[in-house]
């Protein structure tokens, strides 16, 4: 079977490297450099600690056993995969409560936790006064770019093709089957399935493929401080993240999240806003994102930022990532829509679109767990999940 993978970020490049793992004939096709969207301009973040149990968390399970997977042949250092684990502090009681119950709710769901009293235990720097927090041991960070870059050479090594600068513009087919896609210049590649894993730009592809899907852009913004010694030990990060991240208001939400880096560079984030694909640097966001980060860790105040950089999340409305065939046209199917959560759900996402082109489960996979993200959602909605 010939695949043709559309996108050359983390999701499209863990589709490549799991379907040629497979046997499968893999040509990737992107319209930029490898990474160059999305996968750019995030954290690296590998989370656990931020999902509701469903098929969202399910995917981030399997991603996580992937992830050990993916470093061990890598090398953690090519990716530099760090298993550091997060921290969520809450800053009030009635906020902590809230958290323990939603931890328990993960733990019932098979994540590891654990209740943290005494957070200058584990971060010796962070503000004092605060009343607890939950530490998720599962969460990790990797380098985004470097990681699409490793799995695409992985799969190069497996047989795979990677061509860059090249835009789908169609797909091909006869008799209601995929046969390849055209491209902008013209070329038409041969394949028997299109894996759409562009990114914030799936919608776009999806309704040139014939599938629309809704997936919309949601700005956000991460600042970057000059290297200093190690001073946070996990990534940290406030109990309101994770309420903003189910979101789906369209003015501003900022929650504190910072974590440190190889590099010695700390990143602080998140910001989320529907701005449509504005680019504008928004110097208020970065003020509020580092007076929330100072509050959380007083250090900060005499701390240098370097940058501040800014990219697309791409969502669909019901905070899901779109995973599987798409029936409307066979041969078809979607990897996209994951938010700020690709660099985590990459590997899962690209098992089970290899189990799904050979017709059989991934291992270890429930695939009943997983029905909650594929594309027949949208089928009676025009593009808009149901």
């Amino acid at each position: 079977m010939d695949v043709v993978v559309i996108g050359a970020g983390i999701v499209g490049a863990a589709c490549a490297f799991h379907a040629a793992s497979a046997g499968l004939g893999v040509t990737v096709l992107d319209r930029g450099p490898v990474g160059a969207g999305t996968t750019s301009r995030g954290e690296g973040n590998i989370l656990l600690s931020d999902k509701e149990p469903g098929p969202e968390l399910e995917l981030a399970r399997l991603s996580r056993g992937l992830w050990d997977e993916v470093g061990k042949e890598l090398g953690p250092g090519e990716v530099e995969f760090e298993n550091k684990g997060g921290l969520v502090v809450a800053s009030t009681p009635e906020g902590l409560a809230a958290l323990h119950a939603f931890a328990a709710r993960q733990a019932a769901a098979g994540i590891q936790t654990e209740l943290v009293d005494h957070l200058h235990e584990f971060e010796p720097h962070i503000a004092p006064g605060l009343p607890g927090g939950v530490r998720y041991p599962q969460d990790a960070q990797v380098q985004p770019v470097l990681a699409a870059a490793g799995l695409l050479r992985a799969a190069v090594r497996r047989g795979a093709r990677v061509r860059t600068g090249e835009a789908v513009a169609a797909v091909t087919g006869t008799g209601g089957r995929v046969t390849g896609v055209r491209t902008a210049d013209g070329a038409v590649l041969a394949a028997d399935a299109v894996v759409n894993a562009a990114g914030t730009w799936g919608g776009e592809v999806g309704r040139r493929l014939g599938t629309p899907v809704e997936i919309l852009p949601r700005r956000g913004f991460v600042l970057v401080t000059e290297p200093l010694p190690p001073m946070i030990r996990h990534k940290v990060y406030s109990a309101d993240y994770v309420a903003h991240v189910a979101s789906s208001d369209e003015g501003l939400e900022t929650s504190c999240v910072v974590e440190g880096t190889r590099a010695g560079t700390i990143l602080i984030g998140a910001s989320r806003e529907r701005v449509g694909f504005d680019t504008t640097m928004n110097p208020a966001v970065v003020a509020l994102l580092a007076a929330q980060a100072c509050r959380l860790f007083p250090f900060l105040r005499d701390v240098h930022l370097l940058r501040a950089y800014r990219g697309f999340r791409p969502y669909c409305p019901d905070h899901l990532p779109v995973v599987g065939p798409d029936p409307r046209v066979p041969g078809v199917l979607h990897a996209c829509g994951h938010e700020g959560a690709g660099i985590g759900l990459a590997p899962g996402t690209g098992a089970l679109i290899t189990a799904q082109l050979l017709g059989r489960p991934w291992r270890g996979a429930d695939p009943a767990a997983h029905t909650g993200l594929l594309p027949d959602r949208f089928l009676t909605t025009g593009g808009v999940p149901k």
